[in-house]
């Protein structure tokens, strides 16, 4: 619905239609939005430049590579997919069809993380914390792949140096998925990086912390805010809140996907770039997997015990 909503105001551009697997559903929104519901995504062949892939992860690599294939430019949901073989396999289908492959990683295009890339220089230490009220939403993934990977994306955009170790941790309360998850990750150049990640939290927080030489950063995701607080030579602490125009992120990044098909001009989250966050995510996951293993061991052995 939102996709729909950002790109049907769009100037420069005509939302042609709109396909679901629920034909109620796809003409409800089409006629909401001025457009036609079209039965599948074969129909848009021939008649659109470019599409927006928001369908469940699994279903990513198919309905992306048929498009891209057509010659479609694609801007696809995060995770850009479930592996790395058919995350390979849309790369793949992009570069061969010379179109543009996009993947929604949208808090890059949160104003407050803009503005944190322009001012971070060596970051060693992150603290990060991602936490949401349960929603039936994305439950075909585990809170990893579902939100962390948010967070996974812009420290390993502003980290310069190769990932060295990952310890990792996770349960699942609500879902047969794991629904809240930690990791630390720690970086060739010494960074060190927090991650906590929950989808069955009683609020919502987007907040990310980092620490690098002399200053100290604060960005609340969800406010648009950032602070600055830095350190001087003569050990006295400054406050610099950083002015941000705020915006609606969707928004900003359909408009940037607008403007790669134009120009043909590499997207800020190209598929290279979401491949590398997917296999980082999957790590963490294969972590919490052999942590939860642990510790079914420890409790079948304390039950034996008793």
């Amino acid at each position: 619905m939102n996709h729909v909503r950002v790109a049907a105001a769009a100037p420069g551009c005509r939302l042609a239609g709109v396909v679901d697997l629920d034909p109620a559903r796809a003409a409800s929104v089409a006629a909401a939005h001025g457009t036609l519901a079209m039965p599948d995504c074969r129909s848009l062949i021939g008649e659109v430049d470019a599409a927006i892939v928001a369908v469940p992860t699994q279903a990513h690599a198919a309905v992306a590579c048929e498009l891209l294939e057509a010659g479609i430019d694609v801007l696809v949901e995060k995770p850009i997919s479930f592996d790395l073989p058919s995350t390979d396999r849309m790369i793949a289908a992009a570069a061969a069809n010379g179109r543009i492959l996009q993947v929604g990683h949208l808090e890059r295009f949160n104003p407050a993380a803009i503005a944190l890339t322009g001012i971070a220089r060596l970051p060693l230490f992150f603290e990060v914390h991602r936490m949401s009220l349960f929603s039936p939403r994305s439950l075909d993934i585990d809170v990893v792949l579902d939100l962390m990977i948010h967070d996974l994306d812009i420290v390993l955009s502003l980290v310069d140096a190769d990932l060295d170790e990952i310890r990792a941790a996770g349960i699942s309360i609500l879902s047969p998925k794991v629904d809240i998850a930690n990791v630390r990750l720690q970086f060739a150049n010494g960074c060190v990086a927090n991650l906590t990640a929950s989808r069955a939290s009683t609020e919502t927080i987007r907040k990310l912390r980092l620490f690098q030489p002399g200053e100290y950063i604060s960005v609340d995701y969800s406010r648009q805010e950032l602070l600055a607080i830095r350190v001087t030579e003569s050990r006295e602490i400054s406050f610099h809140p950083v002015e941000i125009s705020k915006d609606e992120p969707l928004r900003t990044q359909f408009e940037s996907f607008l403007e790669c098909v134009r120009t043909r001009r590499k997207p800020v989250v190209d598929g290279t770039a979401a491949r590398r966050t997917l296999e980082v995510a999957l790590a963490v996951v294969s972590e919490i997997e052999k942590h939860a293993a642990v510790v079914e061991a420890s409790v079948e052995a304390g039950v034996r015990r008793q």
